[in-house]
């Protein structure tokens, strides 16, 4: 019989006024869209979709393996991150089944990035990947369009027969 366990994750950035910032959400860069703050790429999917599987499999969080104060994560491909994730979660003998993702932004729309985001997260962690996205309706920081949010809920299963 299998082992099943549920993750969620979150992240939030803030958008940056450092113009050479490349905005990269699920692994896709958004071309003349202002990037946000972090230590890495700051993509806030990729890293909310780790949290989540860390905390699916009881492995702690992002910051545990792979702070923010180390330099060898500095500017580093949140995908590469998500994929240090899944090699841990196999380690611990893990598979991801599936994993749903809702951003939080007012702006750019997502639509037209969706399914590209869909397929490289999907491939990054072996396994169905759905992103939504909502708005603020111009509540709090992030519907004054100040950064992005992301959550995500990842399932998990190993001792599959």
């Amino acid at each position: 019989m299998a082992e099943i366990r549920v993750g969620l994750g979150f992240d939030v950035h803030a958008f940056s006024d450092d113009p050479s910032r490349r905005l990269v959400l699920a692994g896709v860069h958004l071309p003349g869209e202002r990037g946000l703050n972090g230590h890495s790429d700051a993509d806030v999917v990729a890293h909310a979709v780790a949290d989540a599987l860390l905390g699916a499999c009881g492995l702690g969080d992002l910051g545990e393996h792979f702070p923010d104060t180390d330099p060898q994560w500095a500017g580093a491909d949140s995908l590469s991150i998500l994929a240090g994730v899944v090699a841990l979660a196999a380690e611990a003998g893990w598979t991801t089944g599936n994993v749903d993702c809702t951003v939080l932004l007012e702006a750019p729309k997502l639509a037209p990035h969706r399914a590209a985001m869909r397929d490289k997260l999907s491939r990054a962690v072996n396994a169905d990947v759905s992103i939504k996205a909502t708005r603020a309706e111009g509540l709090g920081a992030i519907g004054r369009g100040e950064g992005v949010a992301c959550w995500a809920v990842a399932l998990i299963e190993r001792g599959r027969t």
